[in-house]
């Protein structure tokens, strides 16, 4: 099956190209690469460097290459940008979408899956919440992911398309920019490694919900292939394992120091900072992914230690070290 991965060259998507080759499907690629890199993708994949807010570009990449499913991760992804930046991030997060949208109906798209946000879709939860947990979003990123099903919602009603929202936790590992509600792990790894100081926002003790990324990614070639029990429906993607900004820190801080130990360098990893606590942040929120997994047997295959190992020792290759 041919299939558009909008963001395809960013961290999330570039992955689930990867895995969309891997089980035999041809994935087509648009991203304008203001955070995506073209080395994160294999050379034979078709690339259309497009902004999804360009209507006309977009559509001369559908009428080219016929899609007949979209994978929409292309977005803003930073809650604090859209804090200072509410109209950019609704320019990018919604009207993106809704041009994707119209041009996937008009091109006779039979499936859509959107990267969501259950990391800031349910607001301040302390318990593992699931699909069912009324939405609170409380920063302009996560009014937008809300609005964004809301638009799902009406083109399957109105026009028949098949869509799927995946509700992610916060994603990390290889390929990570800093930017997003874990872009800390790609901070603190790219900073550590070169044994400068890291800044914790707040006192530290702000609790999420990491997720791997080829888990994500897994999730994510599922809900694109997979027969649907509903032509809309929405999926948490997470773990449910509570870690705060303060144990993150200590674990990469110890993986970080190993790494460079391991490659002979004398390099002293210092500890973190703290500094004033991050516009829009909240202080918990985990999700439920018990749907996912009941659906489709997806699972959480990598915990938190393996994938934090894996994604230091990607940093570091990345670092020459």
């Amino acid at each position: 099956m041919k299939i558009l991965v909008t963001g395809g060259a960013g961290f999330i998507g570039s992955h689930i190209v990867d895995q969309l080759i891997e089980v035999g499907h041809e994935p087509v690629v648009v991203d304008d690469l203001s955070t995506g890199n073209l080395a994160n993708l294999p050379e034979s994949v078709p690339f259309h460097k497009v902004d999804v807010c360009d209507q006309a570009a977009l559509a001369a990449v559908f009428e080219k290459e016929k899609p007949e499913a979209v994978c929409h991760q292309a977005a803003q992804m930073s809650v604090s940008r859209s804090v200072n930046e509410p109209s950019f991030d609704a320019q990018v997060n919604i009207m993106g979408l809704l041009s994707t949208l119209e041009q996937s109906q008009k091109s006779g798209v039979k499936r859509f899956v959107f990267a969501s946000s259950g990391g800031v879709l349910y607001g301040e939860v302390t318990e593992p919440a699931s699909e069912s947990h009324p939405a609170n979003p409380i920063s302009p990123y996560g009014i937008s992911k809300f609005t964004g099903e809301q638009y799902l919602s009406f083109f399957t009603r109105e026009h028949g398309l098949e869509t799927v929202a995946l509700r992610y936790a916060n994603v990390y590992g290889p390929r990570q920019n800093p930017h997003g509600e874990a872009g800390v792990v790609a901070i603190f790894c790219q900073r550590m490694l070169r044994g400068e100081g890291t800044r914790i926002n707040g006192d530290g003790k702000y609790i999420r919900d990491y997720v791997y990324v080829e888990d994500v990614a897994r999730a994510n070639v599922l809900a694109l292939t997979e027969t649907l029990p509903t032509t809309h429906v929405a999926f948490n993607v997470g773990t449910g394992v509570p870690v705060d900004v303060n144990e993150l820190a200590e674990r990469i801080h110890a993986l970080t120091s190993q790494a460079l130990r391991d490659a002979g360098r004398s390099t002293t990893v210092p500890q973190s900072e703290y500094g004033p606590p991050r516009a829009g942040d909240l202080r918990s929120n985990l999700v439920d992914a018990t749907l996912l997994k009941q659906t489709y047997g997806w699972a959480d295959k990598t915990q938190i230690e393996s994938g934090l190992k894996t994604t230091v020792n990607w940093f570091a290759r990345e670092a020459g070290i």
